[in-house]
């Protein structure tokens, strides 16, 4: 039986339940909350009910949005719309925008393939992407595709999902490159400095 009030006891195994997050630590942010005032604490609840009533996935590339509107990106007419960067999540497509060396737009796929685990095309974003290839009104501002830059991460599964869209993308006429390889082999985009993705976009590379 826990020592805790059932309340204080269930929202530090909520903490405790995210990605790095120990016990101690999801003690530490409860308590925070306790000692601090009911505005603050009531603030962090709405956020939290905001999150997940109101963040959608934008329809066109999947990036996040808010709900029912397309993502800032594909919103943005200065973008150029005939270029798509192919990431596998969305945290990929915030870390790459950070660097401010690239102006096209995006498409998340929501992972990559790994049939070990059962994850193929279908589990993945992968026909909304070739249907923008397909029909230049399912992309961003009615544009034609020109380039796709495959901008997965340099692991196993990653290359193995390149493989499979540069050999769908260019049945289809499309040019392909990927991020250059500044990117070191299992690492994850969202780990990579500022410096080495700017060389990565900079110095990508035609799809043999």
């Amino acid at each position: 039986m826990s020592a805790y009030p059932s309340a204080v006891d269930r929202l530090i195994s909520a903490f405790a339940s995210l990605p790095g997050i120990g016990r101690r630590s999801a003690e530490r942010l409860t308590f925070h909350l306790l000692k601090g005032d009911e505005a603050t604490a009531m603030a962090f609840s709405r956020a939290v009910a905001d999150l997940k009533q109101t963040v959608r996935h934008c329809p066109v590339c999947f990036n996040l949005a808010d709900a029912d509107d397309v993502c800032g990106v594909c919103a943005d007419p200065e973008r150029e719309r005939g270029r798509v960067l192919v990431v596998e999540q969305p945290r990929d497509l915030i870390a790459l925008e950070q660097t401010g060396m690239y102006r096209g737009l995006y498409h998340v796929l929501m992972g990559r393939l790994d049939p070990l685990d059962g994850v193929g095309p279908g589990e993945l974003t992968v026909e909304r992407l070739l249907s923008r290839l397909d029909d230049p009104a399912r992309n961003a501002g009615g544009v034609k595709v020109e380039e796709v830059i495959l901008g997965l991460n340099p692991t196993l599964e990653g290359d193995g999902t390149a493989l499979y869209l540069n050999t769908e993308i260019k049945s289809r006429g499309v040019r392909v490159t990927r991020l250059a390889r500044g990117l070191p082999t299992g690492g994850q985009l969202e780990f990579a400095n500022k410096a080495v993705l700017a060389d990565a976009i900079q110095g990508r590379q035609s799809m043999e």
